[in-house]
C-alpha cells in the first residue's frame, strides 16, 4: 500500500510541452490534432501527413536506411548475429536466429531535455 501523499500539480516551470494531451502516450491521433490546433490544417490534411510520415520512416527503416532527425535522434539498423539461447523454464539449449533490429540513440538536446538540463521554452523559441 502506498502510503506517500499524493504528487502537487507541475508549476509553470514544469509545464509539459503538450499540454493537451491527457495521457502520458502520445498517439498518430494526437499528433494530428496538435497539427491541426498548432499549424490551422484541416483533420484530413493532419492525419494524412502524419501518415505519410511514418510511411517514408517504415519505408527507409525496412529497406535497411538509417533515419537521422536533427535535435531528436537516430534511429538504425543493426544486424544481430544468430546465437545460442536457452529456454528459462526447461534450461534446453536452443538456437536464436540472426536477425535486424531497430535501435534509438537520443540527440544530445533531446538527452537534456529529458534531463531538465535545457528547458523546452529556450530550446523551442
Amino acid at each position: 500500500m502506498n502510503t506517500s501523499p499524493p504528487a502537487a500539480p507541475p508549476r509553470d516551470s514544469e509545464r509539459v510541452l503538450l499540454p493537451s494531451l491527457e495521457t502520458p502516450t502520445l498517439t498518430k491521433a494526437d499528433l494530428a490534432e496538435l497539427l491541426f490546433e498548432r499549424l490551422g490544417l484541416n483533420k484530413r490534411e493532419s492525419k494524412d501527413m502524419v501518415e505519410a510520415f511514418f510511411e517514408i520512416v517504415n519505408g527507409a527503416l525496412v529497406g535497411g536506411d538509417d533515419i537521422k532527425l536533427s535535435g531528436f535522434g537516430n534511429f538504425n539498423i543493426r544486424r544481430k548475429a544468430p546465437r545460442p539461447g536457452r529456454n528459462p523454464r526447461t534450461g534446453e539449449s536452443i538456437p536464436i536466429k540472426a536477425r535486424n533490429v531497430v535501435t534509438f540513440h537520443a540527440s544530445h538536446k533531446l538527452k537534456g531535455l529529458v534531463q531538465g538540463e535545457i528547458s523546452a521554452e529556450e530550446e523551442f523559441e
